[in-house]
């Protein structure tokens, strides 16, 4: 484990801290936590943007020119 030091503002620390135990996690664990979830959503984020200029739009339209052209069903509707 690493040790960093980060400075906030105290009512931001008091938040996360109260937060912290209503969640029933250390302070530390729920830094811990919300840091690899943002480090999750940025990595993957990333993952989809090159993915997505890798695809090219001849394919997307064969793909999709595949799909049938009816109504959803009953249970797919979000009316």
């Amino acid at each position: 484990m690493s040790t960093v030091t980060v400075e906030i503002p105290e009512s931001l620390k008091r938040s996360i801290e109260a937060l912290a135990v209503q969640e029933g996690y250390s302070l530390s664990q729920f830094l811990a936590t919300a840091a690899g979830e943002k480090l999750a959503v940025v990595l993957t984020t990333d993952y989809l943007k090159r993915e997505a200029a890798a695809g090219r739009r001849a394919d997307f339209d064969r793909y999709l020119a595949a799909v049938p052209d009816v109504a959803p069903t009953e249970s797919d509707r979000i009316d």
